[in-house]
């Protein structure tokens, strides 16, 4: 496994030489440090650990600060662990988005945008009991039945309901890397990525 630690920026489109159009998402990679490197003999799995954004010195622990000293780096905002790191990288080196390449599939594990307490229309995708006629009051958007009365006298548990929505853990698979600009060390990604603009995402193959 390879990955790397970026920002959402947001979405863009570019054309193909045939016309097509692709809608893509620009990530932020900004090179990446390496902090921690496990192996086998010392931690019981080999992995990368990596490390993005730099933060203020007052915001960090003194851990933080001396475990990220090791490095000869300042202390970073966010760092990730990437099992079977499959390229050979020493503490203090950097990860830039050079690793990909265009037209490789990478997947991209992102938290979603939270969309507070929702009812089951916008949730789970219902139409509503009936229409506003035969008596019908304000029922567009009822969730319906829940349970029967004699039987089975109680909710089963799963039952999708009103609810938290977003804010999830999610990864997207099969997604292609379009176009990548080192310079500037932007990368696009093909289709939606999970997440807000600003958001912290993991993009990895």
């Amino acid at each position: 496994m390879k990955g790397i630690i970026g920002k959402k920026i947001g979405m863009t489109s570019i054309f193909a030489a045939d016309g097509k159009q692709t809608a893509c998402t620009i990530v932020e990679v900004a090179p990446n440090t390496v902090t921690q490197i496990k192996t086998q003999e010392t931690d019981g799995y080999s992995a990368v650990q990596l490390a993005f954004g730099d933060k203020k010195e007052k915001h960090a622990t003194k851990a933080e600060i001396n475990h990220f000293a090791k490095a000869q780096t300042p202390a970073k905002k966010f760092v990730k662990e990437f099992r079977n790191y499959s390229i050979e990288k020493n503490l203090g080196e950097t990860v830039t988005v050079d690793i990909f390449s265009e037209g490789d599939t990478v997947e991209v594990v992102g938290t979603t945008k939270g969309k507070g307490f929702q009812g089951v229309v916008k949730r789970h995708g219902f139409s509503g009991v009936g229409e506003a006629s035969h008596g019908q009051h304000d029922r567009q958007r009822a969730p319906g039945s829940i349970g029967g009365s004699s039987y089975p006298s109680r909710v089963f548990k799963g039952m999708r309901m009103a609810g938290r929505m977003g804010g999830d853990r999610v990864k997207m698979k099969g997604l292609k890397v379009v176009k990548i600009f080192s310079e500037k060390n932007y990368i696009l990604i093909s289709g939606s990525v999970p997440g807000h603009n600003g958001s912290i995402v993991l993009i990895q193959k």
